[in-house]
């Protein structure tokens, strides 16, 4: 990452670990297409099966059942299709990334399961849904891409156990960050992305549970035991797992401190400000928050002309700032929602990125009152 920039969105997407970067490196020297027999085939097959290795260990599943994909969107949909024979109803929680939300929510058994003003799902409206729900799917992600809450994923999956039915769990933004497995968490079917990590753009994955159904719905080549055809991106899936092996956990102590850093400064210098989701339990580099009376669109044009890179939330919507739909799932009023200003941090975040981050916050605001002093 260039150091003209102070870079503060990691959520969108996490800077490529100089360990991942080798690992593609010395991939992409190799020339060879997994599914052929001879040895280049055999040296990029062996690749590729170490990831997958790498990967199951990571989140405490067998290697079978880790299937490779192109993106967490992709591994998401492609749980939705492998779950269609399972499932009669769908529960998405109304907090899911556009990803699942989007692909969803247009669906005629789809019930949207509602957020606590905390971020949380709420458990009530989930026992509600349940009692009226025939072999339900449930949707619930680990932790959320704006305001980094973590959700009671293993109360949701006791209560989803004892209806009878199965989890869908995007644990995106979690992995790396928190500890995550997918038998503690007691998901079915687990969802995990490189370049959230420090991997590259590129690579995902679907993790089954042993035993989890799984319906065949694409044809082709036979690839990922049949389960998701097309040539499988052998570099990017030697930078996923390099990326795996980093002990981003034990990293986040220290990402933690700046993000509570920030957060005390940001509130002795601005008394009003506001932090979504403070009172729930949140992932230790993730930070949303609003100054209210600087819009979101205004302030990241500005924020960036200061060297600042941050976000609204989420960065998925084509290079839009857009209000946000989970800040209105939590009853967030409309004006203070369209002021909100997403920082996340990571492993090569500095003390000098935060304190531009807060002395560009600070010219901005004061910018702003100036223009609306003089109006």
């Amino acid at each position: 990452m260039s150091q003209a920039i102070a870079y503060c969105d990691y959520n969108a997407t996490t800077p490529l670990r100089p360990a991942a970067m080798a690992a593609m490196t010395r991939s992409l020297q190799d020339v060879g297409n997994p599914s052929s027999v001879h040895a280049p085939g055999r040296s990029a097959k062996g690749v590729m099966e170490a990831a997958r290795e790498t990967v199951a260990r990571g989140v405490g599943a067998r290697a079978r059942d880790v299937i490779f994909t192109s993106s967490a969107t992709e591994a998401l949909h492609l749980a939705l299709d492998a779950a269609r024979d399972s499932y009669g109803d769908l529960i998405v929680s109304e907090l899911e990334h556009d990803a699942l939300w989007e692909a969803t929510r247009d669906a005629d058994e789809m019930a949207p399961l509602r957020a606590t003003i905390d971020g949380v799902v709420d458990l009530t409206h989930l026992e509600e849904l349940l009692a009226a729900a025939k072999r339900p799917l449930v949707a619930v992600m680990l932790a959320n891409n704006e305001t980094g809450v973590i959700q009671p994923v293993s109360r949701v999956a006791a209560m989803v156990r004892e209806a009878g039915g199965i989890l869908l769990v995007d644990a995106s933004q979690a992995v790396g960050r928190i500890p995550v497995g997918i038998a503690a968490l007691d998901a079915s079917y687990l969802v995990v992305s490189s370049h959230k990590m420090g991997g590259p753009p590129g690579a995902g994955a679907l993790v089954l549970a042993s035993g989890a159904a799984f319906a065949i719905s694409r044809r082709g080549g036979g690839q990922e035991q049949g389960r998701r055809p097309g040539t499988e991106n052998v570099p990017a899936l030697a930078g996923f797992a390099a990326a795996f092996d980093a002990d981003g956990v034990s990293e986040s102590v220290r990402i933690a401190a700046l993000r509570d850093r920030f957060e005390q400064a940001l509130r002795a210098r601005h008394g009003d400000v506001v932090i979504f989701g403070e009172t729930a339990p949140r992932l230790p580099n993730t930070s949303l928050f609003a100054l209210p009376g600087a819009p979101a669109e205004i302030a990241l044009i500005a924020l960036d002309l200061e060297g600042v890179a941050l976000s609204s939330g989420a960065a998925c919507s084509s290079g839009k700032v857009k209000s946000s739909r989970v800040l209105a799932a939590m009853g967030v009023e409309p004006a203070l929602a369209r002021c909100a200003l997403r920082a996340s941090f990571g492993w090569a975040t500095t003390d000098e990125d935060v304190d531009r981050l807060l002395a560009a916050l600070d010219k901005v605001r004061a910018r702003l009152g100036a223009l609306e002093g003089a109006a």
